[in-house]
């Protein structure tokens, strides 16, 4: 009862502190009450600036989103558009780039958006990726795109690469922030919003920027409230303290769209793998591999532990995407063909004990596993998911011994090696490549798998210009990945947006732009 006052006390109290705030910003628009202004829910504990550089939350990065804009924007097709800028060219060999920005583009206190801007935000993105901190930041692996940038002149920016692809598109949409304003808590941007005032832990009001260059949006404001935890978050959209929430809490799930509110799923960028260790005595048999996936029942995974907040993947691209190529028949789940395998490597249980075993070196062997899982904060999905597995691979005759580890702790034991099976997640880039997964000695390949065919697909991927042809290179990634089975991806992990309003008319809500569409402007530019 105690606890519950005080979550009562708490969020009155927030709402209380901003009251002002909002009859002030709000009062001038009541004869617009359709499209007045929108409160917004999100957990934030931790967050103290809004430099999107340094963003350390997911669902701010959705907020931010609308303050600061890239040079390039990705549609619902997941093709680069251009945004900022207005086009751009290359040279033959794709080394070389031009960007070319889009004439009259102000940031929010009116000075011009020029390409010096766009050249001191990649350079200090690109700072911090390469200095000793914590948090490199959520787009440190530009880095690896930029071998240098220079402006040639207000409106033009040129590019040196060595990543001569396609896929280089992609890293820029990083966001452009002013020159002066590169190291600031909380600069100004060329977005639909404007940083009206924001307190830490408690609430952010963004305003809309008139001046937008694709016209005034249509909300005159947004109001976020931040809470500590998903209980408090989901009670605000109950009680319509709130519009709308943000949330990655699988209590979302038995919210079903109705004629008062929907729930749109969204799609986040963290990639759910049970990794294999192919130096292992035991997995360095492929067919002990495939004999794991065939043992793994995916679909009820996602049904019993995350309540479908998660989408199956049998590739580490995403699916439903135009880069996902789709061979079901090879991840389709088959006890039978598991245990088939199993008895092919010369696994059988000798003394009917339930595990399988076998003789190495003239000793009994059995087939037993190390099992690594770590936990997120305040959630034993993962921990339950771990499980689940577990139980799927006894039934085929596969022992494992599970430890629950901290993250640093996983880390560790990833980087050493010392695993056989480890259930681990991964923020995938928007860059179109995993080969930081799968090209040998890579920097997160944990499983030390090695193939010189795969490597050599990576590096035509990387020398490959053409839209099509980039997509037909990911297809025969994806084909090796199934028959070298080096490791299984699960699924991706899902959100929710549960709102009493339709703000977008978007297809395709993915992280961080969870919010795109609501600032959709009145009249824009062609």
């Amino acid at each position: 009862m105690r606890s519950t006052m005080k979550t009562m006390l708490s969020t009155n109290k927030k709402l209380f502190a901003v009251l002002i705030a909002l009859v002030l910003l709000f009062s001038c628009a009541m004869a617009e009450e359709e499209d007045d202004g929108m409160t917004i829910g999100i957990i934030s504990v931790t967050t103290q600036y809004l430099n999107p550089f340094i963003a350390v939350e997911r669902e701010m990065m959705s907020l931010t989103d609308l303050v600061y804009e890239g040079l390039v924007s990705i549609d619902d097709d997941l093709i680069p558009q251009p945004n900022l800028c207005k086009s751009w060219e290359h040279t033959k060999d794709g080394d070389t780039w031009y960007f070319y920005l889009r004439e009259g583009i102000t940031f929010h206190d009116g000075t011009p958006l020029t390409a010096n801007d766009v050249v001191a935000s990649a350079n200090t993105i690109i700072d911090l990726a390469k200095s000793d901190a914590a948090n490199k930041g959520a787009y440190a692996s530009l880095r690896y795109m930029i071998d240098s940038i220079s402006a040639n002149d207000n409106l033009t920016v040129v590019i040196k690469t060595s990543r001569k692809n396609y896929g280089f598109l992609y890293a820029m949409n990083f966001p452009v922030l002013p020159a002066s304003q590169v190291q600031a808590e909380n600069p100004i941007g060329t977005g639909p919003y404007v940083i009206s005032r924001f307190e830490p832990k408690d609430f952010l009001i963004l305003s809309a920027n008139e001046s937008w260059w694709r016209g005034k949006p249509k909300l005159s404001s947004i109001m976020a409230i931040f809470h500590v935890a998903n209980r408090e978050l989901i009670s605000s959209f109950e009680y319509n303290r709130v519009d709308a929430i943000i949330t990655r809490s699988l209590t979302a799930a038995q919210y079903r769209s109705s004629s008062s509110s929907l729930n749109m799923t969204y799609r986040t960028k963290q990639l759910e793998t049970l990794l294999m260790n192919t130096r292992a005595r035991e997995l360095g048999d492929i067919r002990v591999r495939k004999a794991i996936r065939y043992a793994i029942n995916i679909p009820d995974i996602l049904n019993s532990v995350y309540m479908d907040m998660a989408q199956r993947t049998d590739t580490p691209m995403m699916p439903g995407t135009r880069y996902y190529n789709e061979e079901h028949e090879k991840f389709q789940f088959d006890p039978e063909k598991a245990k088939q395998l199993l008895s092919e490597a010369g696994w059988e249980d000798s003394d009917d004990d339930g595990i399988r075993d076998t003789v190495i070196n003239g000793e009994k062997a059995n087939l037993s596993l190390r099992f690594i899982v770590y936990e997120e904060p305040d959630n034993s999905v993962r921990m339950m998911a771990a499980n689940t597995i577990a139980s799927m691979l006894q039934n085929v005759g596969i022992a494992t011994r599970i430890d629950l580890l901290s993250y640093d702790d996983a880390r560790a034991r990833l980087k050493a090696s010392n695993f056989d099976l480890a259930l681990a997640a991964f923020n995938m880039d928007m860059v179109p490549d995993p080969g930081f997964l799968l090209m040998t000695n890579n920097t997160c390949n944990y499983m030390r798998y090695s193939s010189d065919i795969m490597d050599r697909l990576f590096e035509t991927l990387r020398k490959t210009m053409d839209k099509d042809e980039y997509r037909n290179v990911l297809f025969q990634i994806q084909s090796l990945f199934a028959d070298d089975c080096p490791f299984m991806c699960l699924y991706y992990r899902k959100g929710a947006v549960l709102t009493r309003r339709l703000f977008t008319d978007a297809r395709d809500i993915r992280e961080p732009e969870v919010l795109r569409g609501i600032a959709e402007g009145v009249q824009g530019i062609q």
